[in-house]
């Protein structure tokens, strides 16, 4: 009898998890992917070496002191949590070393994110400037030029936009800059701003200052729109985070239930086998969750 109701209980531990996971959280998921309109685009293809580069000059990466904490908290999270499943200090240890793989992973996901957020801010700053200074000159080019040497742009954009300059006086019009900085920053404000600057640079007009305020208003809107998403899905992660470990701790309610006869239950392969599978989609869905909050931030 009482193996039968352990099996059950972490049967039913498993089908909840993956109910969960997949139904419940791929709904608030698909909630959050769609909030400010898609509003954060594909980043530019650097690699991550040179993410990591621009991290640490932004003063965002984690310090050695932080890394070890990370390293620490992830061996003793992992040990006690699976010690508390199989009371088998060899299994312990090896979940340890793989929660402890995690960190540089973790890391590389955090970097992605936080330069693309980066990349996002300087898009903004790209285009309401561009804006403005195109309200003076009348001229793209020289808009460009008064956006690149005001200091208010940081590389890559910065040396992106030298390379528009460059490429507007090579060959005499504006169509291949804009090409360039539409395939390499595909965000919906750029391309509808660099539509708009073609069509008034091959068109004409005498009066633009409507079609730009309406513009500066679109990006005033899409920013706005991308804060309060950003927001939104870290409340969410954090909620998400602290449920699935709660999820891991779930085993100690079945031990109450069972009391001495759990330990003894751990003696059959097919036990030992379900409860790897707890932990194993647990941290499935957990480092899934993760990327997607860290990774998947709305490309247009």
């Amino acid at each position: 009898m009482n193996i039968t109701l352990l099996f059950i209980i972490v049967a039913v531990l498993i089908i909840f998890i993956i109910i969960y996971r997949s139904n419940v959280g791929e709904q608030t998921y698909k909630f959050i992917s769609k909030q400010g309109n898609k509003l954060y685009s594909k980043v530019a293809p650097y690699t991550y070496k040179e993410i990591r580069k621009k991290i640490k000059e932004l003063k965002q990466d984690y310090t050695p002191q932080q890394y070890i904490g990370q390293v620490i908290l992830f061996a003793l999270g992992g040990g006690i949590i699976t010690y508390l499943y199989f009371y088998n200090l060899v299994i312990s240890i090896i979940y340890a070393l793989i929660a402890v793989a995690a960190v540089p992973y973790l890391s590389y996901l955090r970097c992605k994110r936080l330069y693309s957020e980066f990349i996002f801010e300087q898009i903004q700053v790209y285009t309401t400037n561009v804006i403005m200074e195109f309200a003076t000159t009348q001229s793209f080019v020289k808009a460009l030029e008064g956006v690149y040497s005001s200091g208010v742009l940081e590389d890559p954009v910065k040396a992106d936009v030298k390379a528009m300059i460059d490429m507007a006086y090579e060959n005499g019009t504006i169509n291949q800059s804009l090409e360039y900085m539409n395939e390499k920053y595909d965000y919906y404000m750029v391309r509808n701003m660099h539509q708009l600057f073609l069509q008034i640079t091959n068109e004409g007009s005498k009066d633009s200052s409507e079609s730009l305020e309406n513009m500066s208003q679109d990006i005033d809107m899409l920013v706005e729109a991308v804060y309060r998403d950003r927001i939104d899905r870290e409340a969410f992660y954090k909620k998400f985070v602290t449920f699935g470990l709660i999820l891991y701790l779930m085993i100690a309610l079945v031990q109450i239930m069972l009391g001495d006869t759990y330990q003894q239950m751990l003696d059959l392969w097919y036990v030992n086998v379900m409860l790897h599978l707890i932990v194993v989609i647990n941290t499935y869905f957990l480092l899934a969750g993760t990327k997607f909050y860290n990774e998947n931030v709305g490309a247009e």
